[in-house]
């Protein structure tokens, strides 16, 4: 049996009681200290004992680990790292930290992928023409238009969809509050049309609208999850002859850059994504600008 790794489970518990960071973001982080712990009893230098890890041997597995992983994933597994070791020195179970002062290649930023609105419109439709053309069930076909209306319209998260209940919608007034990353609350405009898709789904399949009743659910009425909803994605992405590299979160990246080129406001923008940094909406303002200089590019006689 492997011996456990020190200090480990009670990091994951760290990350997921006090820093509460998704599911996702534990999952890499924990991976990334067992793959490099891996990494030092291959090579004979693992001593069970983090104290006693230098800078070198860091720089030794990342070498090593460029070698067949992309150069993002190598970033987020230095960031798992890092947050590893910030936690032992908050503790007091270290006093170095080999990190300190590593440097990485800087990253491409390459512009989000999105749809236009013509396409997202096809997406949208998608469900619907299916349940006509008896490819898709008729619960199917209701629930997957809400499911595609919340994505777009609210600029939802698909974790923030899957764990959204009838509770937190309030139907007048056409809003959700959504739990974002790190627990932050948000209030989301979804906008009329997906409302009136709510609205009737739950009508029209007499469902119970219970304050904790999960709005996206299986037809024997359990929560969603986003697994299940990027694969039914898929099946409308096909149906309506688009990109099959499109998933969730780029309907989201499709809803800001929608937004700004009908003129919203940047900061309204990142308020209604849950962004904590305005930087990190700023990068749809590029897509924005991209598209009009692509537009000049073709049009313009002197372009």
């Amino acid at each position: 049996m492997p011996t456990a790794i020190p200090h480990l489970t009670e990091f994951c518990d760290h990350l997921a009681h006090v820093r509460r960071v998704s599911g996702y973001t534990l999952r890499n982080y924990r991976t990334a200290v067992e793959q490099f712990v891996a990494h030092l009893k291959q090579i004979g230098k693992w001593q069970d004992d983090f104290e006693l890890v230098s800078p070198i041997q860091v720089r030794s597995y990342l070498v090593e680990a460029g070698r067949f992983k992309a150069r993002r994933t190598l970033h987020n597994q230095v960031s798992g790292l890092r947050a590893f070791y910030l936690y032992l020195r908050q503790q007091e179970l270290v006093r170095n930290n080999p990190l300190t002062g590593l440097s990485l290649p800087k990253l491409d930023k390459p512009l989000p992928k999105f749809l236009t609105e013509m396409q997202m419109r096809a997406l949208l439709n998608a469900p619907i023409l299916l349940w006509k053309d008896g490819k898709l069930g008729e619960y199917e076909a209701f629930r997957d238009s809400l499911i595609l209306e919340l994505l777009y319209g609210g600029g939802l998260r698909v974790s923030e969809l899957c764990g959204l209940n009838h509770g937190r919608i309030d139907l007048e007034q056409g809003v959700a509050r959504v739990l974002g990353k790190g627990r932050k609350e948000r209030i989301c405009p979804l906008g009329p049309v997906a409302i009136q898709c709510l609205r009737i789904f739950v009508q029209r399949f007499d469902l119970e609208a219970a304050l904790d009743a999960p709005v996206v659910c299986t037809r024997a009425g359990r929560r969603m999850e986003p697994r299940q909803i990027q694969k039914l994605l898929k099946t409308h992405l096909t149906a309506a002859e688009l990109p099959l590299d499109m998933t969730p979160h780029k309907l989201r990246h499709s809803f800001a850059t929608h937004m700004l080129d009908g003129g919203a406001d940047l900061r309204a923008v990142q308020e209604l994504l849950g962004h904590a940094n305005l930087s990190t909406t700023q990068i749809y303002t590029h897509v924005s600008i991209a598209r009009l200089k692509e537009a000049h590019r073709q049009a313009h006689p002197r372009a």
